[in-house]
């Protein structure tokens, strides 16, 4: 498994690039920004951790850019921004993961097995439609539209959706989101799963009818026509 480092913090750097080639990765390092992105886009890597705080391109501008190039690389972002808004930031930038710093090496560890694991066990449904009331979503395209009218959604907010939608009708606690969805744990007192909950509901549900996205107090969300 090939991986690109891109922190300018070279104690952390070494570190992690020290742990994982004791795991039997190949490690690759960039400490700014523009090189970082010049070697996620000239090389094929598995995965690309990358810090936020860059020299010369930050790390949310860098992600898209990957994300826009190469959808299917991993990326975690390892970084000292930990507050819910700045993690709603990354993910819509197009990381898979958010890990922040301080860290222990062993849960970085973990949240590179789950994703390479999720990314080995994706099935491919090429055209596959996702259809609920007048709700139509597109995996293929990644496109969505209801009644017609196309909505717009980042990358976390389809996958969110598209789970929504594979479960309908079912209670979906805020733990099985963040698992499902995130492949991670966040603490019990993150509203991070809120926030993304009503993000989508504002897209899918506010001009339209039925109401499709429904809070059950004390269990989690549900995903029914009501």
């Amino acid at each position: 498994m090939n991986i690109l480092i891109i922190e300018d913090d070279e104690r952390i750097a070494s570190l992690v690039k020290r742990g994982l080639e004791e795991n039997d990765y190949t490690v690759t390092l960039a400490y700014d920004g523009m090189m970082g992105r010049k070697l996620a886009l000239q090389n094929d890597y598995d995965l690309i951790i990358t810090d936020i705080i860059l020299p010369k391109l930050n790390g949310l501008e860098l992600c898209k850019d990957i994300r826009s190039a190469k959808p299917e690389t991993l990326i975690i972002m390892l970084t000292a921004l930990g507050t819910t808004d700045d993690k709603v930031e990354g993910f819509d930038a197009g990381a898979d993961d958010y890990l922040v710093k301080p860290f222990d090496f062993r849960e970085l560890h973990v949240r590179i097995r789950a994703l390479m694991k999720r990314q080995n066990g994706k099935t491919n449904h090429q055209g596959f439609i996702l259809k609920y009331d007048n709700l139509e979503l597109n995996n293929q395209t990644k496109t969505v539209s209801r009644s017609g009218i196309d909505i717009n959604l980042t990358p976390k907010e389809f996958k969110l959706l598209e789970y929504m939608m594979q479960n309908a009708e079912r209670i979906l606690s805020r733990t099985e989101i963040a698992d499902k969805v995130w492949d991670t744990h966040f603490d019990t007192g993150t509203n991070f799963i809120d926030v993304y909950i009503n993000y989508l509901r504002k897209k899918i549900d506010k001009e339209f009818e039925p109401k499709l996205i429904h809070t059950k107090s004390g269990m989690g969300f549900i995903f029914k026509a009501e």
